[in-house]
């Protein structure tokens, strides 16, 4: 005999009405970087960045390939050599040919200051520091490189002593040649021999500073002014717009009786214009032409001095971009390993709000998350870098880049245009979003690079 004297719960719900959300989405993240760009409204699809004229710089690096388990450097990259610029292949192919490996431990002194320099060094891996003695004979760091850095080009080139002593941080590799290679090399090709007593005879000039403007300064009397003009890039920068597209499918019987009470095809378009926004941020970021990380100006690049990013490591981030630095940008692992070092040293950063949410903050400068900052060698025991940038066209810093006006916009520089139904009955809408980023001047962008940010620390 059934006891039940009143209506189910199941069966009543079948008379309930369901309150849905709509589709939610993992992906989404506060794109900050999106948010803290100011963006220029591009009317024709190129931006230009005309420059004050610059002498002529690389990117600070020279770059190794592995044959056959050994490092070998990639002979058109010693171009960074400013007398190599002109080199024919033969004979970079014959210099890269004579680097040998070398390799080193932690502490390991790697060269001595005052000492003759007749080996070219490359970092294939791991870290080391310029030390000298200070003026009162204390001693003093003057800078921490790594992968990719050489030392010492001058007195390499000059065949003079070397004026610092550098001293391994980390185990790593290094690719090594003598001096008497240059030597012969120069013998042989009048070009590179010409190329080599100019950079020679330019001594007091540093690549990637700005011709000088010639000026007279607390002058007395009547003496000849000297006379001037500002020059130019001859080759500026262009900045075409790029994109990220993807064409949105809605099959007509979904929309046309599937639709309430939320809209499907709003509900679809709604989270493929997020997806697309993922992807510009991931673009921006890392693109290997445009991406800001791959933009950064030598002299911009500073190696973490113990690996795990420390206050001292930000401070000298902001040595780089002193002129009104805007934001930090890293991943959230990098965040919190700072945020560690912070409390072993009893410097908690200040929290501040901003877009909505608290966040760290360092001398008052935000450091923004964005899980789209990259790890080298994995982000398990990986390491990533940290971002700072000067943003606004105002002040001469990162602005992002966007179309004035595109057809069927449903967002700044997002449109989403009707394709049509094809013969399945299906409706194809083509999503594009077009953007790009844009550093006015080359002091705009600094990085933390080779940042470690697996380590703990035991506080009690």
């Amino acid at each position: 005999m059934n006891a039940q004297t009143s209506l189910s719960p199941d069966a009543a719900r079948q008379l309930a009405t369901t309150t849905k959300t709509t589709p939610q989405m993992r992906g989404i993240t506060p794109r900050y970087l999106l948010r803290a760009l100011p963006w220029v409204d591009v009317e024709s699809g190129v931006f230009r960045v005309n420059r004050r004229r610059t002498y002529v710089l690389g990117d600070d690096r020279i770059s190794v390939h592995t044959d056959s388990g050994s490092p070998r450097v990639i002979p058109g990259d010693l171009r960074e050599l400013p007398y190599l610029r002109d080199a024919d292949d033969a004979l970079l192919t014959e210099l890269a040919d004579s680097f040998t490996e070398v390799t080193f431990d932690a502490g390991e002194m790697l060269a001595q200051d005052g000492e003759a320099h007749d080996k070219l060094w490359v970092i294939v891996q791991g870290r080391a520091e310029k030390r000298v003695s200070g003026r009162y004979g204390e001693d003093a760091v003057l800078e921490v490189i790594g992968d990719g850095q050489f030392f010492d080009l001058d007195a390499w080139t000059r065949s003079e002593s070397m004026p610092y002593r550098v001293k391994a941080l980390t185990p790593g590799v290094a690719l090594c040649v003598e001096r008497s290679v240059l030597a012969g090399l120069c013998d042989r090709d009048a070009t590179v021999r010409g190329a080599m007593d100019a950079y020679l005879a330019a001594d007091g000039v540093l690549p990637g500073a700005e011709v000088p403007v010639d000026l007279s300064a607390g002058h007395v009397g009547e003496p000849e002014l000297p006379m001037t003009f500002v020059d130019y890039e001859d080759t500026p920068r262009e900045y075409h717009m790029t994109l990220a597209q993807t064409v949105l499918r809605v099959h007509t019987r979904v929309s046309d009786l599937y639709n309430g009470p939320i809209d499907q095809t709003r509900a679809q378009s709604n989270l493929t214009v997020h997806a697309l926004r993922e992807r510009q941020e991931a673009s921006l970021l890392n693109h290997p032409e445009f991406g800001l990380f791959n933009n950064v100006a030598p002299g911009q690049r500073v190696q973490a001095r113990t690996g795990s990013p420390t206050p001292d490591d930000l401070d000298e981030l902001l040595t780089r971009v002193w002129k009104q630095p805007g934001y930090f940008l890293a991943h959230p692992r990098a965040i919190a390993a700072f945020g560690r070092e912070c409390t072993r040293r009893g410097v908690p950063p200040v929290i501040d709000n901003r877009f909505g949410s608290p966040l760290l903050t360092w001398r008052g400068v935000p450091l923004l998350p964005s899980d789209k900052v990259r790890f080298s060698g994995g982000a398990g025991v990986g390491t990533t870098e940290i971002l700072l940038m000067r943003t606004g066209e105002a002040e001469q810093g990162v602005v992002g880049l966007r179309p004035a006006k595109v057809e069927d916009e449903v967002e700044p520089g997002l449109s989403m245009r009707n394709m049509g139904v094809d013969q399945k009955g299906v409706t194809s809408y083509l999503m594009t979003a077009y953007f790009n980023t844009a550093v006015l001047v080359e002091d705009a962008l600094a990085v933390l690079q080779n940042v470690e940010v697996s380590n703990f620390h035991d506080y009690s």
